[in-house]
């Protein structure tokens, strides 16, 4: 592997003074406006123009971005959510007309096409898309959904249930459904779903709210509706609905069995007749939950020295993050729900947000979220933040293949051999059982958009049937379905980021055959995986995956190819002592 330094230098500024920060628009528009106004008169002045608009955008981003990190560690301070707010409706807003502006400056410059096209050329395809989507009447809307989409983290980080007489967070209650007491697991899911049901009706009115903006934008921007918006919007280039609805097929026909057979063991495992659903995460009797740490500081520490063992650069990483302050692991109440990794585009070390409580799954997210900031990391020092906003089909690879690669080095995590094998039969399940909620999710946005007018009861009865679809008929719901008829509202994506999600499945075939690779060449895999994340967004999709030495393929072949590999896999480790 070539030499890397996690030791990232802020570059200094040309256009802003140093000491500026985002406080008002009126503070920013001057800079909009000499950009705006500069003469271009030859490439090199077109280029040290895109550099001083990606400056600018940096110290923006960046801005907005501690906004939102600091929002969601902490859903309780009204303060952080208004400065959030005022970013959304008063500057955001304000400052689309210049970028779109400066868009359209770019492209009729008379220079652009001496720019380097190796490096150029899909960044440019993305400022085209820019300009075909922007409208003057869908900058309020946007403003709005930025505002209200993250209500969902200030709702979800209420819900707290009481066991023991001890308060917990759903995350930190998660655990208990882990426990080999059956009793304790059906209490903890009871109390569970009658939270999440005590806000049920507030979330449906806000999804409501939600669909119909966005609809709108859709509508405003001359699409049919906000599907076929969407996926220009997210530079779905390289791939169609129609894909997706053979993923679902694919997913259908040659991972839902497999799942299947996996739930039919685990059931036999625990001595059940019926799994409920409150099974599906148990040990059976006498074997104790894993738990791979018990703080946030060990979980890092232990991530860290994980990370050294695949490469001094992977553990660097963390620890400068770590040295930073750029991590907020521990589940609590008031935080919001889930994990991110936040890239920061003018300092460059990103933030890790997670909610651990001492389980395996957290292990997961960290090492997860630690392959995201790996992927920061690398691509910081591409010369425009532009280049640095990747695909998340390839941010995802990312992170998705850190959780198979670190599983040689999980060691530091289980010194009990026995725990070690069951850590990585559960990592090995998970790769596979995750697909059918990924296709599940998937489907029901394309339903969703294509009927944006529904009432709550057809979309409730639109995500049973989907689920349904892709049900295996183990786990007996039977007294639950109210709950599971809502299943679709632990789902942060669908109000924060719509129509994410497909991503996490092609990524996963990605990520497997990372793995395969790695397993045959690790350092080779090594080389290719620091390669590809280097290049940002600096090529297009299926050039990103040529370099990381894997093919850009979803169909339904090649599911069930991989599938074939990681089926064999879970069988060589379920047959270790």
């Amino acid at each position: 592997m070539k030499t890397l330094d996690a030791n990232i230098e802020k570059q200094p500024r040309k256009l802003l003074p140093e000491d500026f920060t985002v406080t008002t628009w009126e503070a920013l528009q001057p800079y909009f406006e000499e950009l705006q106004q500069r003469p271009l008169e030859s490439v090199a002045a077109l280029e040290q123009w895109l550099k001083d608009i990606s400056e600018l955008e940096a110290v923006i981003s960046e801005d907005a971005c501690w906004r939102q990190i600091r929002m969601t560690c902490d859903t309780t301070d009204k303060s952080l959510e208004e400065a959030f707010a005022y970013f959304c409706m008063e500057i955001q807003p304000k400052l689309q007309p210049y970028a779109d502006a400066l868009n359209k400056k770019l492209l009729a410059s008379e220079w652009v096409k001496n720019l380097d096209q190796d490096l150029y050329a899909t960044y440019l395809r993305s400022v085209r898309k820019q300009v075909k989507l922007f409208r003057e009447e869908n900058v309020p809307l946007l403003a709005e959904l930025s505002v209200q989409s993250q209500q969902y983290g200030a709702i979800a980080g209420k819900m707290t249930i009481t066991v023991n007489g001890q308060e917990y967070t759903l995350q930190q209650a998660a655990r208990f459904l882990e426990d080999s007491n059956r009793e304790l697991r059906e209490e903890v899911f009871t109390k569970t779903a009658k939270r999440r049901l005590e806000d049920k009706d507030t979330l449906d009115q806000l999804f409501t709210n939600l669909i119909t903006k966005r609809d709108q934008v859709a509508k405003n921007a001359g699409f049919a509706n906000y599907r076929d918006y969407k996926f220009e919007d997210l530079g779905r280039f390289d791939y169609t609905k129609e894909d997706c609805f053979q993923f679902h097929t694919a997913v259908k026909e040659h991972i839902v069995p497999l799942v299947k057979s996996l739930q039919e063991k685990h059931r036999a495992k625990l001595g059940l007749d019926v799994l409920k659903p409150w099974d599906s995460d148990a040990e059976p009797q006498g074997v104790k939950p894993l738990s791979p740490f018990q703080t946030g500081d060990e979980l890092v520490n232990k991530a860290i020295e994980c990370f050294d063992q695949l490469g001094p650069f992977f553990g660097n990483c963390l620890r400068v993050m770590q040295q930073l302050g750029r991590l907020d692991l521990e589940s609590r109440k008031g935080k919001a729900p889930g994990g991110y990794n936040c890239p920061l585009a003018e300092t460059g070390v990103p933030f890790i947000f997670m909610n651990a409580a001492g389980q395996m799954k957290d292990l997961t997210t960290m090492v997860h979220e630690g392959g995201h900031a790996v992927h920061s990391f690398l691509s910081h020092n591409l010369s425009l933040s532009a280049f640095k906003e990747y695909p998340m089909e390839i941010a995802e690879v990312a992170s998705m293949s850190m959780e198979l690669f670190t599983m040689d080095y999980w060691n530091i995590f289980f010194s009990n051999e026995e725990e070690l094998r069951r850590a990585k039969l559960q990592q090995l399940e998970r790769a596979i059982v995750i697909f059918p909620w990924i296709a599940i999710i998937d489907k029901f946005q394309h339903w969703l958009y294509e009927n944006p007018q529904h009432t709550v009861e057809e979309r409730t009865a639109a995500w049973v049937a989907i689920q349904d679809e892709f049900a295996t008929g183990v786990v007996d719901w039977s007294g639950w379905e109210d709950y599971k008829a809502i299943g679709w509202q632990r789902q942060l994506h669908l109000f924060e980021v719509p129509f994410y999600y497909i991503e996490y499945g092609i990524a996963q075939l990605g990520a497997i055959a990372m793995w395969k690779q790695f397993k045959e060449n690790k350092q080779q895999a090594l080389d290719n995986y620091v390669n590809a994340l280097s290049l940002g967004s600096t090529r297009t999709l299926p050039e990103l995956y040529k370099a990381a030495g894997i093919k850009f393929d979803f169909s339904p072949a090649y599911v069930q190819e991989l599938a074939a590999f990681v089926q064999a896999e879970i069988e060589k480790v379920s047959e270790e002592n």
